[in-house]
């Protein structure tokens, strides 16, 4: 016998499962409480967070070709070039923000089907209520903490591991960073930017556009490691957790189609009533009368003239 929620091995001698506290013989779904799908909508949220983070890259690591584009400015005095390189960053992070939108459309949907399917599972203790997983995203202050709060809850009562939570703290703090350090390391490179010539003229003034991206790959590293990292953890999160729902809501239905009225797979059927007058007969074994006299054979019917085959 194993445990519906969270599927370990269970002896006979056990009251409740010892990894997850469960009783045993309690639905892995409580009945009557609507349950969503979480596969495909978590497959779509992963590859948007994996394409949101691998887009990132391009543009944080734009300093490596901006370098040698002033530097090819300094040396043929085109102004031209330099423009070029700006413009092309900006068309390289264009796509980054595109993905991001719909990453965070796709996440915040599966966040609430994730935490409302949670309240259909027995032995799960929910925290915050469902419109935290849409509100934590979006409100000022509240997105530092509710949403790593709600995700972890999530995850805790689907998962049923003990490194969850380290997973999500390594997701959570991970994002944090990356998102304090790019907006601090974007406010710091318009500053310095502001502060370039706009129309350089010599050696010196195109110098200062070479040092300008020498200076400022250094502090893009940070948010690139720590995007990488909550990219791929969380990643594996929402696709885990997914799967993890999906087969315990598969647990609670039917593998196929059952009609109304149909008994369900593993019922036990009551034996058939006898007929009225009739002493109730077992159905399997040697039927009585022929045990009796195991010599009666059935009398022969005559022929009916014309009620041949073929006559």
């Amino acid at each position: 016998m194993h445990c519906q929620t969270c599927g370990d091995a269970l002896s006979p001698a056990d009251n409740e499962c010892p990894r997850c506290g469960t009783l045993p013989g309690q639905p892995a779904v409580l009945p009557g409480v609507s349950t969503y799908p979480v596969r495909g909508l978590g497959t779509a949220a992963a590859v948007a967070v994996g394409a949101a983070t691998v887009l990132y890259l391009p543009g944080a690591l734009f300093p490596l070709v901006g370098v040698r584009v002033a530097r090819a400015a300094a040396e043929q005095v085109d102004r031209d070039l330099l423009i070029g390189a700006a413009v092309g960053e900006g068309l390289l992070v264009l796509p980054y923000l595109v993905a991001l939108l719909v990453a965070a459309v796709l996440v915040i949907v599966w966040t609430w089907r994730a935490r409302k399917n949670i309240e259909a599972f027995p032995g799960a203790q929910p925290a915050l209520g469902p419109g935290w997983a849409i509100a934590g995203w979006l409100v000022p202050i509240a997105n530092f903490v509710v949403p790593a709060r709600v995700v972890a809850n999530v995850a805790r009562n689907s998962l049923w591991r003990r490194n969850t939570t380290v997973l999500v703290g390594v997701w959570w703090a991970a994002w944090l960073v990356f998102t304090i350090g790019d907006r601090i390391v974007s406010q710091r490179e318009e500053q310095r930017y502001a502060q370039l010539t706009e129309w350089p003229r010599n050696d010196v003034e195109f110098g200062t556009y070479v040092r300008f991206y020498q200076d400022a790959l250094g502090p893009r590293l940070l948010p690139v490691v720590a995007v990488l990292v909550a990219g791929l953890s969380f990643v594996l999160l929402i696709r885990r957790i997914s799967a993890a729902q999906q087969d315990r809501i598969a647990r609670a239905v039917p593998a196929w189609p059952v009609h109304p009225g149909w008994p369900l797979p593993g019922a036990v059927l009551p034996a058939p009533a006898a007929a009225p007058g009739y002493p109730a007969q077992p159905v399997t074994g040697v039927s009585p009368q022929v045990a009796s006299a195991p010599s009666v054979t059935s009398p022969q019917v005559p022929p009916v003239p014309g009620g041949t085959i073929g006559a």
